[in-house]
């Protein structure tokens, strides 16, 4: 059966303006783990460490259609005042839109691109630690919409300010 060009318009929108997503390829940018008390942090008896995480994301045009999407994690685990690892990880994608304008771009590339990237970059994370001889650190799971409504009142925050200064 040969193929055929689907020509149907929804909402009326013309085929030309039809919306489609492609991942292109998904790739860590950078990683790093340091270990900077090892071996002496081993011998600790117990083994509860204050765990700090940061997470961020961001986008960036490449040009035409195609948007590269990273998310960067930071975390270091600390026994007392000692530093047990320190890791940061980047986990990116290249990824092809067409049709998406405006705010529904902005949360394609904020919500839906990271949320692709976050399980890769979680067992990347796990491994590393794994590998640096701790226990496996298993990161919860992220919800990329809420994070992305936070940024934006924040945003909407910021600009009030600014406008009343």
């Amino acid at each position: 059966m040969a193929a055929e060009e689907n020509t149907s318009t929804d909402n009326g929108q013309a085929a030309g303006n039809q919306k489609s997503f492609a991942i292109r390829r998904l790739y860590t940018r950078d990683i790093s783990f340091e270990s900077p008390n090892a071996p002496q942090i081993f011998n600790e008896e117990k083994w509860t460490p204050d765990v700090n995480m940061s997470l961020q994301n961001q986008a960036r045009a490449m040009g035409g259609e195609f948007y590269e999407v990273t998310v960067t994690i930071t975390i270091t685990a600390k026994l007392g005042e000692r530093v047990a690892y320190l890791v940061e990880v980047q986990q990116a994608g290249e990824f092809q839109t067409s049709g998406f304008e405006g705010e529904e771009l902005r949360q394609l590339l904020g919500i839906y691109c990271p949320g692709v990237l976050y399980p890769f970059l979680r067992e990347t994370v796990a491994s590393l630690v794994a590998k640096g001889g701790f226990p496996p650190l298993m990161l919860a799971p992220v919800n990329f919409d809420a994070l992305y409504l936070q940024h934006q009142q924040s945003q909407k925050a910021e600009q009030r300010q600014s406008a009343d200064a």
